[in-house]
Order: structure tokens, then C-alpha cells, then sequence
């Protein structure tokens, strides 16, 4: 198993080297970066992205501008070559493709993500400080998706063709239906000030009188603000989860080896938990690594958006519009490498699992 992990921890390395420069390509030779960005602010085009030009030096240069110039920037002609030269020199776009591309990765090799174009702060910095807000909807969301959805389908399996199989498979499937950002507004019509009762706050994970609260207040606050996010995320995640296991656990069911387990006069609980859970699990375990990543990252872009959380999908989001690169380079670096982590995990947690699996016999 110890070469088996060595070689994948190895493999992650050209796996990640592509990722960056396959996103590198396509997001550099995408139009509207920030020069572009910046251009269009200095024209007096609306753009959602917010400079570092100081605008005293700007007004200078544009008031003396003499003619136009053959600058490869759209919306550049009229402006002096100087001030499109101190707008790449400023976003780090008077270096060449190939340069700018091997001194990312040089930075990136000691998690040095530079700083953000738009933020005055560095990319790391802005990470740590919306992580707390991604760590605990995805946390929580986890362990009650997982806490839910893998009770309920080893449920639905034993009672397979039950009327509890029957409504519980019509919840499950109007909960996939409709999408999470929906069950968070009716939540908020509901539960907090919309139409009805007004019992949850709308904003941040803590009151503003957070430093006065005991440490139990603090506690009861914290979930509190958590409750309509993480429950609007839990509504939409759980079902393909619990129809994985009911289906997983319903093909072991069927097998040779549990009718002999039986008719040894084994227990239903011992043949369906010490025999059947470990092989049905396996297809559970291998949709972890995915099911981490959406509800930590992805899934959680329009809850934070909604429920004015700022985590790291509002972040990752806001970077990509601006096209502020170190912050959307920083955070898909990070995004991946935990995703590698997390496959590597999930094959060391079969062999914990299934003995069988042997890893070290694989060509």
C-alpha cells in the first residue's frame, strides 16, 4: 500500500501541472481581462471590476493624450501608450505568456498566489478569511447528508417496494427536482421576516453582539445563522446519495453469498451489516471526492449569495467576473490539489473496508 500511495501522490503532480496549464491558457486568452477591465473604467464603461490605478495619475495621462495608439487591447484606441503600459506593467501583462505562465508555477510551488488585483490583500489572506463560512456549510452539510441519506437507503432497500419505499422515494425525488437556491427562498419566505415568521437571521454566521455572548450563546448562535442555509443545501443534496445506497445495498442483497449467509441462520442486522454494508459501501465512498468538492465549493455559491455569506464559491465567482487572476488561479489550485487528496483518500479508505481490494497488485 506504501508504493501505491507513493506512486499516486507522484501522479498528482503532472494531474495538477495540466489542470493549471489547460486553465491557464483559456482563461489568459479569454477577452476582458484587467487590463481590458481597467481600460473600460478609465472610458467610463460600467464594469463590475474595481481597479488599483490611482485615478489622479489616470486623469493626468488621459488629459494630456495627443492622439491614439495601435494598442492590441480593445477600447485602447485614444489612450496614450504610456498609460496601457502602466496598466500591464501594474497587472503583471508586460511579461510574456511563457514567462508569466513558469513564474506562476514557481509561486504556486510554495503556495505563494501573489496578490489580488481588486482586494488589497493577498490571496492567501482572502482564503483564510472566507473559509470559515465554506468549512462550516460544507462540514455540516456532509455529516447530514451523509447522516441522512445512508440510513434512509439501506432503509429503503430492506423495504424495497413498501409504501415507506414508495413516499420516501417521491420526497427524495421532489427534493432533487428542485434546486437548492429555490428551498433557500422559501425558507427565507417562511422562517425569516418574507411573509410568515421571522425566527432566523439573513446575514453572516455570527450576531453582532457575538463578543458579549457567553460561550453557550455562542454556540446557539452560530447554528442558528446555520440553520436555513444548511438546511436548503441538505434538501437538494441528500437524494442522489440515498438512491445510490438503496440501489448499491439492493444488488448485494440479491447475491450468492447472502442467501448463504442465511440459510447459516445468520441475523438480518449481522448479514446486513457485517457483510452486506462493506461491499455496498464501496460505491458510496468512491462519490465522496465529488460530493465534497460541490458542496464545499460549488454548491454553496448561491447560499452564500442569498444568505450574504461570504465563503469561498462568492469569492471564487466574483474572481472569475472581475477577472481577477491571482485569487481564480489560487483558489482552483487549491480546489484541486484537495480534490487529488480526497481520491486518494477514498482508495485508501476501500482497502479499510473491503480487505479484498488489493492496490499494490495493480499494474
Amino acid at each position: 500500500m506504501t508504493s501505491y500511495i507513493l506512486r499516486r501522490l507522484l501522479l498528482m503532480i503532472p494531474t495538477l501541472l495540466g489542470i493549471m496549464t489547460l486553465n491557464f491558457i483559456i482563461i489568459q486568452s479569454a477577452p476582458g481581462g484587467p487590463v481590458e477591465q481597467a481600460i473600460a473604467k478609465i472610458q467610463g464603461i460600467d464594469t463590475s471590476a474595481t481597479r488599483r490605478v490611482d485615478s489622479g495619475v489616470d486623469t493626468e495621462i488621459i488629459q494630456s493624450n495627443n492622439g491614439g495608439n495601435s494598442s492590441q487591447y480593445r477600447g485602447a484606441q485614444g489612450l496614450p501608450p504610456e498609460l496601457v503600459e502602466e496598466l500591464e506593467q501594474l497587472y503583471g501583462f508586460d511579461k510574456p505568456l511563457h514567462e508569466r505562465y513558469f513564474e506562476m508555477l514557481g509561486n504556486y510551488l510554495r503556495f505563494d498566489f501573489g496578490d489580488s488585483f481588486y482586494r488589497d490583500s493577498s490571496v492567501v489572506d482572502l482564503i483564510l478569511e472566507k473559509m470559515p463560512v465554506s468549512i462550516s456549510l460544507g462540514l455540516w452539510t456532509t455529516l447530514l447528508v451523509y447522516g441522512i441519506s445512508i440510513p434512509l437507503g439501506i432503509r429503503k432497500a430492506v423495504q424495497h417496494g413498501s409504501r415507506f419505499d414508495i413516499w420516501s422515494s417521491t420526497a427524495v425525488t421532489i427534493g432533487f427536482a428542485i434546486p437548492n437556491f429555490l428551498f433557500a427562498i422559501m425558507l427565507i419566505v417562511l422562517f425569516a421576516g418574507g411573509s410568515y415568521w421571522d425566527w432566523f437571521p439573513l446575514r453572516g454566521l455570527t450576531s453582532s453582539n457575538w463578543d458579549e455572548l457567553s460561550l453557550l450563546g455562542k454556540v446557539g448562535d452560530y447554528f442558528w445563522h446555520l440553520t436555513l442555509p444548511v438546511t436548503a443545501m441538505v434538501i437538494s443534496s441528500f437524494a442522489t446519495l440515498t438512491m445510490l445506497t438503496k440501489n448499491s445495498f439492493l444488488d448485494e442483497i440479491n447475491k450468492q453469498y447472502v442467501l448463504t449467509a442465511r440459510a447459516k441462520g445468520l441475523t438480518e442486522n449481522r448479514v446486513l451489516y457485517g457483510h452486506v454494508f462493506r461491499n455496498a459501501m464501496l460505491l458510496v465512498i468512491s462519490s465522496l471526492p465529488a460530493t465534497l468538492i460541490s458542496i464545499f465549493l460549488t454548491g454553496s455559491f448561491m447560499i452564500e449569495v442569498i444568505f450574504s455569506l461570504d465563503g469561498l464559491g462568492l469569492l471564487g465567482f466574483e474572481a472569475v467576473v472581475n477577472r481577477d487572476y491571482p485569487v481564480v488561479f489560487g483558489t482552483l489550485y487549491m480546489s484541486t490539489l484537495i480534490g487529488l487528496v480526497l481520491k486518494l483518500i477514498s482508495d485508501i479508505t476501500y482497502t479499510m473496508i473491503d480487505p479484498r481490494i488489493n492496490f499494490e497488485g495493480r499494474q
